[in-house]
C-alpha cells in the first residue's frame, strides 16, 4: 500500500510539470519493471499545447488540461497489476507496466506505440524492420487502451504489425469490429452499432420521428453519426439537423474496471487467442469477447432530469444488446418511459388506419401527408407507407378502409322474385301439358285427335314440352357442374325432338292435301316419319355429346364486379352453344316453310296455319334473345334464357294444341265424321280450279277416316250410316270435279288427315 502511495505522488509530480520531455524516460507517465510488461495508453491530459501556431520541430510538446477521471483509470490498472503480483495467481512471475499519457492526441499515442514495439532487452530503443515478426520479442506483450476510438484505430494499425493484443476500455467505433482491419483488437465495451441501435429503438419506442443529432468532430463521432443515421432510417426516424462539435468538448468517458484473470502465462504468439476465449465475471454477470472482439455487455439508459434546479441523472432501464430489448426494473421507470411518449417530436401527424403516407416536397420521409386508401386497398396500422391490396377474387374494400370485406356471392336464387315468377310460369306450362294430354286421351277416336297424328305423336310432342318447361329449373339456384351440363343438353335435345315431330306433321298435312303430281311424288319419297325424327334428333344428340366431351360447361366465379362474385355456368364453348341453337333454328325454318305452304287447307282440321304462327313466335323470341343475352350481365343472365325458352315453348304449345282443344271442348258438333266430310266437300268445291283429287285418293281418305275397331259390334249400325253418307259425299265430289279428275292419274294416298 505504501508503494502505491509513492507511485501516486510520483505521478502527480510528473504530470504537474509543464516542461517538454527531453528523454524517453521523461515521456513515460508510470512504469514498473517485471518479467512480462503490459503497456497502457490513457488520455490523462485533455490536449497537447504547442508554443507556436505551426510546429517547426518534430518534438512532443507539453500537455495541459488534467483529467481526474482518466487518472483514476490509470490507477485502477496499476492497482490491478499489483494485486495480481501480490497473489499466488502467477507464482514466480511478476507483471510490469509502462503507462503513457496520450494527451488525447494521436501523435503522442503513436510515439508511445513505437516504444512498445521496440525490441526487448535492447540497449537502444529501436524497432527493427523484418518481413516476419514471429520470433520478434517486443518490449511489452499487450497494450491496454486507448480511450478514444480515433487514437485506438491509429495505434491498432501499428500493433497489427506484430499482432500484439490490444484491449480497449472505451473505444466503441463500429469499424473496430472489422477483424480484417484490426485483427488483434479487443474491447470491454460494446460496439457503437449496438449503442446507436439502442438509441434508435428508444426513440422509436417513445413515438418520436423528428430529432436532431450532436456529435464530435473526430473519427468516433463521424462513424457513430453514420451508424446512427442508418439505424434511425430503419426505424422510420428522421434527422432534422446535425451539429458537429470539436472533439475537445466531448464528455468524460465512462469508468470501466477491468477484472481479468490469467490462469497461466503462455507464449506471446498465443496470447491473442487466449484473450479472445477468456471469460470473467463481476459477481453477477458473465462476460466474454465475441468473434468481433466486442464484449457481450449492454448499456444503462439514463435520463437527465432537472430537480429543484439541479441536473440529476436517473437510470431508467438496461439495454440488452443480445436480445435488442430494454429491461425495466420497477414501476417508476415505466412511468418515466410513459412520460417520454407524451413528448411530441414528429414532423407530421400520424396517419390512421385506412390511410397511407404520401411524401411531400421535403427531403425527409418523416414529413408527409395522409391520403385515403383507394378502393380495394386497405391499411390496418398507423403510418403505413402504402396501402395493401385486397384479394380481388374474394374480397373488396371501400375508400379509406382499414380491412377487406368478403365479397357477396350472387346467383339466381330460388327466393328471388323473378325466379319465383319464372318457376310459376314453368309449372303452369307443365299443368297445361298434363291437361292437354288428358283431353286428348279422353277424345282418342275423334277426327281432331286423329288428324293430329294420333295419340302417340301427341304424347311425344307433349313430353318434349314437359321437358322444356322442366329444363328451366336447372337455370335457377346455385350452379353446380351437373346442372350446368344438364340444362342446355336437356333443352336442346327435347326441343329438337319437338320440332322434328312438328316437321313430320307439316309434311303429312301437305302430302294429304297436295294434288300436284310432282310435289306429291317428292313428298312420298321424303315422308319417312320415324327415320327422319330419329335422324334429326340424333344429330342434336351428337352435337351435345361432342360439346360435353371437348368443352363441357362448368361453374365459374365471375369476379369482374368490385363487390360481388357472380356464380354462373360458363358454357365452355360459344361455338358449341351457337351450333346447338342454330341447328334447332334450321329445323324450325324448314318446318315454317312447309307449314306456310299448307296454311289454306281446311280450317277446322288444319294445323299448318297455327304451326306457322308457332314458328314465327319461336323466331321472334330467339332473334331477340341474341342481343339481350350478349348485353346482359350478372345473376339475371340465366333468366333471359329461361324467358326465351318459356316464350318459344308456350308459343308452339298454344298454336299446336289450343285450337284443337277448343274444338274438342266447345265445338263438339264439328268434331264428327259427318262434319269432317262436309268440310272436305266444301274445301274441294272451292279449290276445283287448283286441285284434282282422284277416286283412289278419296277412297284412301275415306278408309282412314272411317277406320274403327271391328270388335265394337254395338257401333256397326252407326258406322254403316256414316259410310253411306261418305259414299254420297264422295259421289257428289266426283261429279263436281269430273273434269279435273280425268286429268290426273289414279294414285293411292299414303296418309290420312
Amino acid at each position: 500500500m505504501a508503494l502505491l502511495i509513492v507511485v501516486i505522488i510520483y505521478l502527480v509530480i510528473i504530470l504537474a510539470t509543464s516542461q517538454s520531455c527531453q528523454a524517453p524516460d521523461d515521456f513515460v507517465a508510470a512504469t514498473s519493471p517485471g518479467h512480462i510488461m503490459i503497456g497502457g495508453l490513457f488520455a490523462i491530459h485533455e490536449k497537447m499545447l504547442s508554443s507556436e501556431e505551426h510546429p517547426r520541430r518534430p518534438q512532443i510538446q507539453k500537455c495541459v488540461g488534467f483529467e481526474i477521471s482518466v487518472f483514476l483509470q490509470t490507477l485502477a490498472m496499476i492497482h490491478s497489476i499489483e494485486t495480481i503480483n501480490n497473489s499466488t495467481l502467477l507464482s514466480g512471475v511478476k507483471l510490469g507496466y509502462e503507462i503513457y499519457d496520450t494527451c488525447t492526441e494521436v501523435t503522442v499515442a503513436m510515439a508511445a506505440t513505437l516504444r512498445f514495439l521496440s525490441k526487448f532487452n535492447c540497449s537502444r530503443e529501436t524497432v527493427a524492420f523484418q518481413c516476419d515478426y514471429s520470433s520478434y520479442v517486443p518490449r511489452v506483450k499487450a497494450v491496454i487502451g486507448a480511450g478514444y476510438s480515433e487514437i485506438t484505430m491509429a495505434v491498432s494499425r501499428m500493433l497489427n504489425l506484430q499482432l500484439m493484443p490490444q484491449v480497449s476500455y472505451e473505444s466503441t467505433a463500429e469499424i473496430l469490429s472489422d477483424k480484417m482491419r484490426f485483427p488483434s483488437f479487443l474491447r470491454t465495451v460494446p460496439s457503437d452499432f449496438y449503442q446507436t441501435k439502442a438509441m434508435a429503438h428508444l426513440i422509436q419506442k417513445s413515438g418520436w420521428n423528428w430529432i436532431g443529432i450532436i456529435t464530435t468532430d473526430d473519427d468516433y463521432g463521424r462513424l457513430a453519426l453514420d451508424t446512427f443515421a442508418i439505424q434511425a432510417a430503419a426505424n422510420n426516424v428522421c434527422i432534422a439537423f446535425k451539429e458537429v462539435f470539436p472533439a475537445v468538448l466531448s464528455a468524460n468517458t465512462i469508468e470501466v474496471r477491468i477484472n481479468q484473470t490469467l490462469e497461466k502465462i503462455i507464449a506471446e504468439t498465443q496470447l491473442l487467442d487466449v484473450l479472445k476465449n477468456v471469460t470473467f465475471t463481476n459477481g453477477r454477470n458473465s462476460f466474454h469477447f465475441d468473434t468481433h472482439g466486442d464484449l457481450n455487455t449492454g448499456y444503462d439508459v439514463v435520463l437527465w432530469k432537472e430537480i429543484d434546479g439541479h441536473m440529476t441523472i436517473v437510470k431508467m432501464a438496461e439495454y440488452d444488446l443480445q436480445n435488442d430489448v430494454f429491461i425495466i426494473t420497477n414501476q417508476e421507470t415505466k412511468n418515466e418511459f410513459w412520460k417520454l411518449k407524451q413528448i411530441l417530436s414528429k414532423c407530421s401527424k400520424e396517419c390512421s388506419p385506412g390511410q397511407m403516407k404520401k411524401t411531400t416536397g421535403s427531403q425527409h420521409i418523416c414529413c408527409y401527408e395522409c391520403v385515403s386508401c383507394p378502393e380495394n386497398h386497405y391499411s390496418n396500422q398507423t403510418d403505413m407507407d402504402r396501402c395493401l391490396l385486397c384479394n380481388n377474387k374474394t374480397h373488396w374494400a371501400p375508400v379509406r378502409s382499414a380491412m377487406c370485406f368478403e365479397k357477396e356471392v350472387e346467383y339466381l336464387n330460388w327466393n328471388d322474385s323473378l325466379a319465383i315468377l319464372l318457376v310459376a310460369l314453368s309449372l303452369l306450362g307443365i299443368t297445361l301439358v298434363l291437361a292437354i294430354g288428358i283431353i286428348f286421351t279422353r277424345n282418342l277416336n275423334t277426327p281432331v285427335v286423329k288428324s293430329s297424328g294420333g295419340l302417340m305423336v301427341c304424347y311425344v310432342i307433349l313430353l318434349c314440352h314437359f321437358l322444356n318447361f322442366a329444363s328451366t329449373g336447372f337455370f335457377i339456384g346455385e350452379p353446380q357442374d351437373f346442372t350446368c351440363k344438364t340444362r342446355q343438353t336437356l333443352f336442346g335435345v327435347s326441343f329438337t325432338l319437338c320440332v322434328s315431330c312438328i316437321l313430320m306433321k307439316s309434311l303429312k298435312i301437305l302430302l294429304a292435301f297436295s294434288f300436284d303430281p310432282k310435289l306429291q311424288n317428292f313428298l312420298k319419297c321424303l315422308y319417312k316419319p320415324v327415320p327422319i325424327v330419329l335422324t334429326c334428333t340424333g344429330i342434336q344428340v351428337v352435337i351435345c355429346t361432342l360439346w360435353l366431351i371437348f368443352a363441357e360447361p362448368a361453374v365459374e366465379e365471375n369476379i369482374s364486379l368490385p363487390r360481388i362474385i357472380i356464380l354462373e355456368c360458363e358454357e365452355g364453348s360459344i361455338l358449341a352453344f351457337g351450333t346447338m341453337l342454330g341447328y334447332i333454328a334450321i329445323l324450325a325454318f324448314i318446318c315454317f316453310i312447309i307449314a306456310f305452304k299448307g296454311r289454306k287447307l281446311p280450317e277446322n282440321y288444319n294445323e299448318a296455319k297455327f304451326i306457322t304462327f308457332g314458328m314465327l313466335i319461336y323466331f321472334i323470341a330467339w332473334i331477340t334473345f341474341i342481343p339481350v343475352y350478349a348485353t346482359t350481365f350478372g345473376k339475371y343472365l340465366p333468366a333471359v334464357e329461361i324467358i326465351v325458352i318459356l316464350i318459344s315453348n308456350y308459343g308452339i304449345l298454344c298454336c299446336t294444341f289450343f285450337p284443337k282443344c277448343y274444338v274438342i271442348l266447345y265445338k263438339q258438333e264439328t268434331n264428327t265424321k259427318s262434319a269432317f266430310l262436309k268440310m272436305i266437300y266444301s274445301y274441294s268445291s272451292h279449290s276445283a280450279d287448283s286441285l284434282a283429287m282422284s277416286h283412289v285418293s278419296m277412297d284412301s281418305i275415306n278408309d282412314n277416316i272411317t277406320m274403327t275397331n271391328p270388335s265394337l259390334g254395338d257401333k256397326s249400325a252407326a258406322l254403316q250410316k256414316d259410310k253411306d253418307l261418305q259414299e254420297q259425299t264422295l259421289a257428289h265430289i266426283c261429279r263436281e270435279n269430273s273434269a279435273n279428275v280425268s286429268k290426273t292419274l289414279p294414285r293411292k294416298r299414303i296418309s290420312s288427315i
